[in-house]
């Protein structure tokens, strides 16, 4: 009897799993727009994120060779993020995604208005 043949995964399955975590997005997208930045400026410009999770995402984006991490041994010390080559890579792929995105957001947005217009009731005089 013959063993079922597993398929192998989605290629992208992984990457997609990176990326699509809570939060990151948001850091790349600010990495990549507003350059290198020290934690606490990164943490200004991803409104709402916590120390905790900003400090674990930048590990996994620094592990996945997304970001990297430059440490200078000051006096306090100096930590500043900033992207990869790998992450220019990937910017330029959600790039196109952004654009996408606002594409359809616009289509969506005039279908609905449209829509709105042409179920307007109509006022009839007597």
């Amino acid at each position: 009897m013959s063993k079922p043949v597993k398929h192998a995964p989605c290629a992208i399955h992984g990457l997609l799993q990176d990326l699509t975590r809570p939060w990151t997005l948001h850091i790349l997208y600010s990495l990549c727009h507003n350059g290198p930045a020290r934690f606490s400026i990164l943490r200004r410009q991803v409104e709402g994120i916590s120390s905790r999770v900003l400090t674990e995402r930048l590990r996994l984006l620094e592990q996945k060779g997304f970001v990297y991490r430059n440490y200078e041994s000051t006096i306090p010390p100096s930590v500043t993020y900033g992207i990869t080559n790998r992450m220019k890579d990937i910017g330029k792929v959600l790039g196109q995604l952004e654009r996408l995105a606002r594409k359809w957001g616009l289509e969506h947005t005039a279908t609905l208005a449209a829509k709105r217009r042409s179920h307007k009731p109509t006022v009839t005089s007597m």
